[in-house]
């Protein structure tokens, strides 16, 4: 889970958190990620993560969870709209093992498995 804020930390230092992360092919949690004044950072981190990531990488907005204003989508990496991001809204960027399944209802599940292929490409537990 990243910051995206840089008001109390510089830049550079979360640009380097990004690329490792994404070097590391993890999912990523980015809270803070953009506000009124704030609105280079969520480009930026995006073109930090598809230097690591397939452009069609699975991200999910969710956007005031938990209040009756409550918004959840699925999108990609290089496809989602950066101008309806607010600070009150969490982007979870999968790696490069997450999943999107399509409900019969219409719904996306998201999940990235905890196993890993080994070298014969056979999955190995990720416990």
């Amino acid at each position: 889970m990243l910051s995206l804020s840089d008001r109390l930390k510089p830049w550079e230092v979360i640009e380097r958190r990004l690329d490792a992360a994404g070097a590391a092919d993890l999912a990523v949690a980015l809270y803070n990620p953009a506000s009124r004044s704030r609105r280079t950072q969520l480009e930026a981190a995006r073109e930090a993560l598809l230097r690591h990531r397939a452009p069609d990488t699975p991200v999910v907005l969710a956007r005031a969870v938990g209040s009756d204003a409550e918004s959840v989508r699925v999108d990609t990496l290089a496809g989602f709209d950066a101008e309806t991001v607010d600070m009150r809204t969490l982007l979870i960027v999968g790696s490069s093992r997450t999943r999107v399944r399509e409900q019969p209802d219409g719904t996306r599940v998201v999940w990235t498995p905890r196993s890993y292929p080994d070298s014969t490409g056979e999955h190995e537990s990720g416990d």
